[in-house]
């Protein structure tokens, strides 16, 4: 199935069945009580989701909107359940698709322990960069949801995007 940019693969708090992206970036966002949303995790090609729904079901911890079109292939959830259930192999592989995503998780602690501000931006950016360039950050992510991954204010964003502008303009 093709998904276009902004368009919600599911829903949290649903049941959705497992799904793999071919190409394209998910954001998963969770929506509190009072409406605010708070982005937690950026999907990439290759990943099989929902993580916690790769060994038994549960109900989706957010929801997965599509940041550019993406190609996502829907997971036969029973036959998914049954083959690991029999196959040794197939826990394996989920295994190792979990430790790709823990690595990916040590990536993004690496950007949130950085001192700088601006380093983590920077990080940010580099790691995007393997996924979407040409395109920037922002023509992705909001200011806001690139604080939310970095652990910065939407104004301090603003302020190190703006700076980096304006001195590449001086070159």
């Amino acid at each position: 199935m093709l998904l276009h940019k902004g368009e919600t693969l599911f829903h949290q708090g649903e049941i959705s069945g497992l799904f793999h992206l071919k190409s394209g970036l998910l954001k998963i966002v969770r929506v509190h009580e009072d409406g605010h949303s708070f982005l937690v995790n950026i999907i990439v090609p290759g990943e099989r989701i929902p993580h916690h729904s790769l060994i038994t079901p549960m109900p989706n911890h957010g929801t997965a909107v599509a940041l550019v079109t993406c190609e996502v292939e829907k997971v036969p959830a029973q036959e998914w359940y049954a083959e690991l259930a029999g196959n040794a192999e197939k826990s394996l592989e989920i295994a190792l698709l979990l430790q790709t995503k823990l690595r990916m998780m040590q990536q993004r602690i690496d950007q949130l322990t950085e001192v700088s501000p601006a380093d983590k931006l920077r990080k940010l950016q580099q790691w995007f960069d393997t996924y979407i360039s040409p395109a920037a950050l922002t023509d992705i992510l909001t200011q806001d949801e690139i604080g939310q991954l970095i652990g910065l204010r939407r104004e301090t964003v603003n302020r190190l995007l703006r700076g980096a502008r304006q001195a590449e303009g001086r070159r």
